[in-house]
């Protein structure tokens, strides 16, 4: 025993000895010497790096096929398939994957350029004949809204007079609608940082609507997709759902004339909003922004499509009643068109309408059958969406 115990204490003080002799072979330890994956060192240790959540996120995603890239020899390039298309080679911690709409300064420190950001993002295509109007209109929302004009007579310097004009933001492109601009100019990752985006026409009369409000109601009743209600004296009225009702604060369905409705959770009995007045949530618009089509540029039909965005659309897609709005229709964007063939400017505009909404529900349609066709489901089986 005494042989044995001898042994256990010369084999202790060997590895006592020999782990000594390794780590006085290497310089001191040190924490902040430890190099990680090289994004992520760089964010850990530039404490004044600015990096926003999405930033962090970016840096976390590095993949396993830029790990194996470095294994196989060449660390230099970079490649991070999970980075946006387009930007693979770049560092993720440099990504900007968003932008905004809020103005910045040419001048001082860029952390210093917004002293209040806006959460909510109010939008009307306009023309200089209704300025009266969009004044009332713009006064109903509050600081908390940004205000971006897209002008489609090409005037904007006509609206210096109003004192609101110096902080909304202009876009001019002569003879678009709003849907035009919508695609090229509320991309969802421009329009981000707001939680509702409202998408309206010019002609809206405004005397029983508070913006504030209309968004308590909306989180109240957990809508993604909304609208004011209409007031009966509004000019074409068609859809039963959009008008009005004087006794509750939303309705999410209604009753329409026979044979209207295949599916009584299915537009235009519910999961409707017309195109004249939409209020989308953030998460909403991500999705509705790719379904608008880039050559379809009066939106007719996008009404009938929207519940694809939303589940259950029945549920989320809504009528606000208790902060109601007038629609004018008045004459404006149509009068944009031209004389063609002996028509009046309008018709041309009008026939442009109804041919865009007969594509628009053929597309819609034969991408349907597209995708069910290619997960091997027969399209007749399934029920209408």
């Amino acid at each position: 025993k005494s042989n044995e115990f001898a042994r256990l204490i010369a084999t202790v003080t060997a590895g006592i000895l020999f782990g000594f002799f390794i780590g006085s072979s290497y310089p001191a330890f040190s924490p902040s010497k430890i190099k990680l994956i090289p994004p992520i060192d760089t964010y850990l240790y530039d404490k004044n790096s600015g990096h926003s959540t999405q930033t962090i996120l970016n840096v976390i995603s590095v993949t396993k096929d830029n790990v194996s890239k470095e294994a196989h020899g060449d660390p230099s390039k970079i490649w991070v398939s999970s980075n946006p298309r387009g930007a693979e080679r770049l560092p993720p911690a440099i990504l900007a994957a968003e932008s905004d709409l809020y103005p910045r300064r040419l001048f001082g420190k860029p952390s210093e350029d917004i002293t209040t950001k806006p959460k909510y993002l109010i939008t009307f295509t306009v023309g200089q004949n209704q300025k009266p109007n969009i004044d009332k209109a713009v006064k109903k929302f509050s600081e908390n809204f940004t205000i971006l004009l897209f002008h489609y007579d090409g005037k904007t310097t006509e609206w210096d007079e109003f004192e609101w004009s110096k902080r909304a933001i202009h876009i001019s492109v002569p003879k678009q609608t709003k849907w035009w601009y919508a695609k090229r100019f509320l991309h969802p990752d421009i329009v981000a940082p707001y939680d509702f985006i409202f998408i309206w026409d010019e002609d809206l009369g405004v005397d029983h609507f508070n913006a504030e409000e209309y968004i308590k109601l909306v989180r109240k009743h957990g809508l993604e997709i909304s609208q004011p209600g209409l007031d009966h004296s509004s000019r074409g009225l068609t859809w039963q759902m959009t008008r009005r009702r004087g006794d509750r604060e939303v309705h999410k369905e209604t009753e329409e004339r026979p044979g209207w409705c295949s599916d009584p959770h299915l537009p235009p009995c519910a999961a409707f909003v017309e195109i004249m007045a939409p209020v989308f949530s953030r998460e909403a618009w991500r999705c509705v922004w790719h379904l608008i089509q880039n050559d379809l540029v009066h939106g007719w039909g996008l009404d009938f499509a929207l519940q694809k965005c939303v589940e259950p659309a029945h549920e989320k897609i809504g009528v606000v009643d208790a902060q109601w709005i007038v629609h004018q229709g008045l004459p404006s964007l149509g009068n944009q068109g031209q004389v063609e063939d002996g028509r009046q400017p309008w018709q041309g505009v009008r026939q442009r309408c109804q041919s865009e909404w007969k594509m628009f529900r053929e597309r819609v349609s034969n991408a349907d059958k597209e995708y069910y066709k290619s997960i091997g489901v027969d399209p007749l089986n399934i029920t209408a969406h």
